[in-house]
């Protein structure tokens, strides 16, 4: 189950299956998809540092080529969570939705 690559996406076209599946593989892993607001959706994995650093390498490399994305990437060790905090513009809603499905996926 994939999601929308924005038109905006500066990422070579070449590249974006790969980019896909980095995401598809990171999200398989959510445990919660929390809607915060309309455009902003908060994604807890279960990890420590490591998996931090790979959620944090997985932002910015996809901030550098959709730049609309916010991500925020923060921790709790003391519960051993890593959360994503995406927030995108109204015009791109369909590629939040289409994060959101991926850690839906898991759980059907």
């Amino acid at each position: 189950m994939g999601f929308e690559i924005p038109a905006s996406c500066t990422l070579p076209t070449a590249a974006h299956p790969v980019r896909q599946g980095e995401f598809e593989a990171l999200f398989a892993t959510a445990l919660t998809a929390e809607p915060i607001a309309e455009l902003h959706r908060r994604f807890s994995f279960a990890g420590g540092a490591a998996l931090a650093a790979t959620v944090r390498d997985l932002a910015a490399r996809e901030s550098a080529c959709c730049s609309f994305f916010d991500f925020v990437v923060s921790t709790d060790p003391a519960a051993g969570r890593v959360v994503l905090d995406v927030r995108v513009p109204a015009a791109q809603a369909s590629v939040l939705d289409g994060l959101t499905r991926l850690v839906g996926a898991r759980n059907q």
